[in-house]
């Protein structure tokens, strides 16, 4: 397999679960401003979309959306316990978590990225992030991880937006449990290599 990604982007979390699941994969860099990938590739050719992360599978398949590829990882190896089965409650759980990640976390810190955008709009958006992680501190109160004593791809994805606090000055400080929930996931082995590889972590 082959996981397009930039470095820090939202590719990071199905690059920690391809590692959490113990697959075989290889990484290929894209540029997002030139849509090339780092060999000089139209990245627009695999992805027309020309965004990340994008999956391309071994029969040539691919697949977009990081939330839709962090569940077929997981599914390539039940037994590594990031996803639970499949047609079970806990599936839909995941489910309810990647898609409030997505839609309600991921989306909000976009305009915190634009210099475009008036500040005014900016001070709403940090305002909308904060309830969001208020409830997500909630969750954390009473366990170690999003759905309890086990990692899930959740987790990951959770970390990667989280980390992009520190780069548009979004304080976390009011979250205690999200801020010991980031040190937890920080040093998990695999977590560390993902971050090394993409040249996050030296």
């Amino acid at each position: 397999m082959k996981l397009f990604f930039a470095p820090g982007a939202c590719s990071l979390s199905p690059h920690i679960a391809l590692r959490e699941a113990g697959l075989d994969f290889e990484l290929v860099q894209v540029d997002l401003r030139t849509k090339k990938t780092k060999t000089g590739e139209d990245f627009t050719t695999i992805n027309p979309k020309g965004m990340v992360p994008t999956l391309q599978l071994d029969n040539g398949d691919t697949l977009t959306e990081g939330p839709a590829i962090v569940q077929y990882i997981g599914d390539q190896n039940l037994d590594s316990r990031i996803v639970p089965k499949p047609g079970t409650m806990e599936r839909y759980h995941l489910m309810e978590l990647l898609n409030f990640i997505t839609s309600e976390m991921h989306k909000g810190y976009s305009p915190l990225f634009n210099s475009a955008v008036p500040e005014e709009y900016k001070v709403m958006a940090r305002a909308a992030l904060s309830k969001r992680y208020d409830h997500v501190d909630g969750i954390l109160a009473g366990y170690p991880f999003l759905m309890g004593e086990h990692f899930t791809v959740a987790d990951g994805y959770l970390f990667t937006v989280t980390n992009w606090a520190r780069i548009v000055k979004f304080d976390l400080t009011p979250w205690k449990n999200v801020a010991t929930f980031m040190d937890r996931i920080r040093a998990r082995p695999h977590v560390q290599e993902a971050l090394k590889a993409e040249g996050i972590l030296k």
